[in-house]
């Protein structure tokens, strides 16, 4: 079964069995996150988490599966990664679907291209589960969801400033979400929020922002990057969205290494390509095969996961997408 965001966070009550969720977008995934463990917290549900560094670790997470405290009588398992079950494991995934009802199997993966969607894995689970698309690719999709942040918050906006608040952050739903939080603190008092509004208050805000990051990164600029980096952190921006603008610079460059001729369809914006292409060819295609596992290390990091600290690593993956070191020797 596939299922959209806002379809699924229905169903997180009943949730068991095998659920995958995929996709870029960082609102969507920790908004049906923080349902999920809402969720299982009220019903008593024991809550474990497993990330996947290699194919073995699926071997863990099928015995953990199996294996229940005594003090509990159902699991959820979150695992987190980017590395598909193999042959065996996808054989105990489909034992665990047919022979255990109660339980529930949470997997947690980026966007995947669409070769991926069609291996074993995902027919599995989409046959015998639900698979979560972690996308909002119209404007209608992406304002109703803003819609529901902005009823969180007691925000209401006009259609104009709507309109304003998805172009300015070039449809980032974390981004525009973090404005709608601003724009409800600074005119707590106005009833319908207008563009002069979001104007006066994101101005007001901040120097820089992840875009402006993003544009030094791309440019190789590190110094640069480090100082809007640092005012980022200083004035209270959140790792998860710094995090979020690096992730998608890093994963745009590799995508056009691979796909020279697809820009346009990659989503790159027009008028950025010769930039993107600018930096692939300042850059050694040999830092790619250290991206993935560098990004994963600092998601694990901010979720308070491990001992190194999220700051650090996000300036060594600062310095490695502007072609650096942050120790030369």
């Amino acid at each position: 079964m596939k299922l959209d965001y806002l379809q699924a966070l229905k169903r997180v009550d009943e949730a068991r069995g095998a659920w995958i969720m995929q996709g870029q977008e960082p609102l969507l995934e920790q908004n049906l996150l923080d349902a999920f463990r809402a969720s299982w917290q009220k019903q008593e549900i024991e809550r474990q988490r497993h990330d996947i560094n290699n194919v073995n670790d699926w071997k863990n997470v099928f015995n953990a599966l199996n294996s229940l405290s005594l003090f509990s009588s159902q699991l959820a398992i979150e695992v987190h990664g980017n590395i598909k079950p193999d042959a065996n494991a996808l054989k105990l995934l489909k034992s665990y679907i047919q022979s255990n009802e109660q339980n529930l199997l949470l997997v947690v993966m980026p966007k995947q291209d669409s070769a991926s969607l069609k291996t074993g894995f995902f027919q599995t689970v989409e046959a015998n589960g639900v698979h979560v698309a972690l996308t909002a690719n119209y404007p209608r999709d992406r304002q109703q969801i803003l819609s529901i942040e902005a009823d969180k918050l007691g925000v209401k906006l006009s259609q104009d400033a709507w309109q304003w608040l998805e172009q300015h952050h070039e449809h980032n739903l974390l981004a525009a979400k973090n404005s709608l939080m601003r724009v409800s603190d600074t005119f707590a008092e106005v009833e319908l929020i207008q563009i002069d509004h979001l104007h006066a208050c994101l101005q007001d805000q901040s120097r820089y922002s992840t875009f402006d990051l993003s544009d030094a990164l791309l440019e190789g600029n590190l110094a640069q990057s480090i100082k809007i980096y640092q005012y980022l952190i200083a004035s209270g921006e959140p790792l998860s969205l710094i995090l979020w603008s690096i992730s998608k610079e890093m994963r745009l460059l590799m995508q056009l290494f691979e796909q020279p001729q697809n820009a346009l369809q990659l989503g790159i914006w027009k008028n950025k390509v010769s930039v993107y292409q600018h930096a692939l060819r300042r850059l050694n295609p040999q830092c790619f095969l250290t991206w993935p596992s560098l990004l994963l290390r600092i998601d694990a990091s901010i979720k308070g996961l491990g001992h190194e600290n999220a700051e650090h690593i996000v300036m060594q993956a600062i310095a490695t997408l502007c072609g650096k070191s942050l120790f030369p020797a």
